[in-house]
């Protein structure tokens, strides 16, 4: 049983997985949980595979003394239930598992996320060194800032404080543009 880091009540199934942090029941504690599929299965608790009962049987390629339950779809190699990993519909093995992962040839993974707010800012922000640059990425950080608003920032959670600062910024720059274009034409 999964329990709080801070209380050690015991936390319900319902409150695993989920998309935003949760509060512990007791303590109100923020937490988020994710825990592997293995440990919904009602024989998780202790599993250690099933050990081999005749010579006849195959055995896992990882774990030769346990019996296989399934093949890799990946590479055919047999597999116990601890080495057995469903994803996305598949039963592979942890290497092709991370292979395909580092391949790029399993999709529906997140290994980065391209950081718009830090762009941004650094659109708005770096080419105040160079003034008449400034011309162009003001513009182009104000829009960054509101086309990208609403996706994803991090894997790690951030707040918009970047996104504000780079509007900020490019909207100083715009306003001192326009003052120094309408002083120009007067």
């Amino acid at each position: 049983m999964i329990q709080c880091t801070k209380c050690q009540t015991p936390i319900s199934n319902d409150r695993l997985n989920t998309p935003q942090a949760v509060a512990c029941e007791s303590c109100d504690s923020r937490l988020e949980i994710q825990a592997f599929p293995a440990l919904f299965r009602p024989d998780a608790p202790g599993r250690t595979g099933q050990a081999l009962l005749a010579d006849s049987e195959a055995g896992c390629f990882y774990h030769g003394d346990k019996r296989a339950v399934r093949t890799c779809e990946g590479c055919g190699r047999f597999l116990c239930e601890l080495c057995d990993v469903a994803f996305n519909s598949l039963h592979l093995c942890p290497v092709c598992l991370e292979a395909g992962i580092k391949k790029r040839k399993i999709k529906n993974t997140e290994n980065h996320r391209t950081l718009y707010d830090s762009i941004a800012l650094g659109l708005a922000f770096f080419p105040m060194v160079f003034v008449f640059i400034t011309c162009i990425t003001a513009p182009l950080a104000l829009y960054m800032s509101i086309r990208y608003w609403k996706r994803p920032t991090s894997i790690l959670p951030r707040t918009k404080i970047r996104y504000i600062l780079a509007m900020v910024f490019a909207l100083v720059q715009i306003g001192g543009w326009s003052t120094m274009i309408y002083a120009w034409t007067i």
